[in-house]
């Protein structure tokens, strides 16, 4: 990814780059893409994309992902595109260092199984 990642600190908290893939058979964090602008964390939610169901899911699974509350992830861009930003509050470095960890094991493909949350 030349350096770039999908998520970085910004103010008191994290932003996280995703991809979300409604409709999906279960709800998991994927991996991190290559889209044309940029990385992102593929996430597939088994919600429809409607009514802001998707959304909702896409907050409770990484609320669970990070282990905090819901109200700590917010989605500050791209609502109704597939393509969002999404901020969780709280410590930066050590959201990030999940972050990094996540993504060395999903590159692995060992420890915990591919996109599964704790």
């Amino acid at each position: 990814m030349g350096g770039r990642t999908a998520w970085q600190i910004a103010g008191a908290g994290v932003l996280l780059r995703v991809r979300v893939t409604p409709r999906a058979g279960r709800n998991r964090l994927e991996g991190v893409i290559d889209l044309p602008d940029g990385p992102a964390v593929k996430i597939a939610v088994s919600a429809p994309p409607e009514n802001g169901k998707a959304n909702a899911a896409l907050c409770k699974l990484l609320a669970k992902f990070f282990h905090t509350a819901k109200s700590n992830i917010i989605v500050v861009s791209g609502a109704s595109s597939r393509t969002k930003k999404v901020e969780i509050a709280g410590d930066g470095a050590a959201l990030i260092a999940v972050l990094d960890a996540w993504a060395a094991v999903t590159q692995t493909g060992g420890g915990v199984a591919k996109g599964s949350c704790r």
